[in-house]
């Protein structure tokens, strides 16, 4: 989790602990994405009526047809800024939440479909539209952060379910979250698995991937493919000089970096040094 600080614009003040009788308002909203986010809240079975129970869900188009505009004491948001209307929306939502959490890939670091940050967007269009002057979006595709204030922020591709409850739990009492910053290598200690990038040789970026996802490819002989993108202060640049020296080229190096969280500035600065 980070906290990036106050948003820049009038908005409803926190109330500490939630002292009053009403359940919170909590809203859930999608930008650029697969709602993937999203459905791992409704899969949390075991959970959810305890969930409903204790927060009013007043917006949450994947799982109601129930509709608000706010105000929302918690509002988390799923996906990428792509567009102009959502470059819009969101400042507007930012005014009417008192806490803003963005959630997954997408919203914390542009999700895969940052690769075009990197190239020519009409290019791209060009190449894949037959009319490519139809399609209304910005040419990058951009974290929530990069636009409004953010609280605080749960990675992967998509998020996990314990750490959302965590987030939700935190806010109920009133504590900070207690969320992991460790990199997958260190769940792949404690589960006893064999290191599939020394021992195996695969490529894998879990000594540079922030740790979420219970080590889940590297459990089954596979490289961490960094869904949930880079840890605080992962030396990326370590990890792509050592794909180097087991003889990856420039290219093959980048494609190793330039998956879900291409956008987060430890990844990217490998692709771009190394395409």
């Amino acid at each position: 989790m980070s906290v990036t600080g106050i948003a820049p614009h009038p908005r409803p003040q926190p109330n500490p602990r939630w002292a009053t009788p009403r359940r919170p308002r909590v809203g859930v909203v999608k930008f650029s994405s697969c709602d993937g986010c999203q459905l791992t809240l409704l899969d949390m079975e075991d959970e959810l009526l305890a969930i409903a129970e204790r927060f009013d869900i007043v917006e949450f188009a994947e799982a109601t047809s129930n509709r608000s505009h706010g105000p929302f004491d918690v509002l988390f948001v799923e996906g990428s800024v792509s567009t102009d209307e959502q470059a819009e929306e969101i400042v507007q939502l930012r005014r009417q939440a008192t806490t803003l959490v963005a959630i997954g890939a997408c919203a914390t670091s542009g999700g895969i479909q940052a690769l075009r940050n990197l190239g020519d967007d009409d290019a791209f269009r060009n190449s894949v539209y037959p009319r490519p002057e139809w399609i209304a979006a910005l040419p990058t595709s951009k974290p929530v952060s990069d636009y409004v204030a953010v609280d605080a922020e749960l990675y992967g591709c998509p998020i996990s379910g314990r750490q959302l409850l965590e987030l939700l739990t935190s806010l109920t009492v009133g504590r900070r979250p207690q969320l992991p910053d460790e990199a997958v290598c260190a769940e792949c200690k404690r589960l006893g698995n064999t290191c599939v990038l020394v021992a195996g040789g695969e490529s894998c970026l879990g000594p540079v991937t922030r740790t979420g996802c219970g080590a889940l490819c590297p459990s089954f002989d596979r490289g961490c493919y960094g869904c949930f993108g880079p840890r605080e202060a992962a030396n990326t640049v370590s990890l792509a000089n050592w794909f180097g020296e087991q003889g990856k080229g420039g290219s093959e190096v980048a494609r190793e970096f330039a998956k879900f969280n291409v956008g987060a500035p430890a990844f990217r600065k490998i692709v771009e040094r190394e395409r």
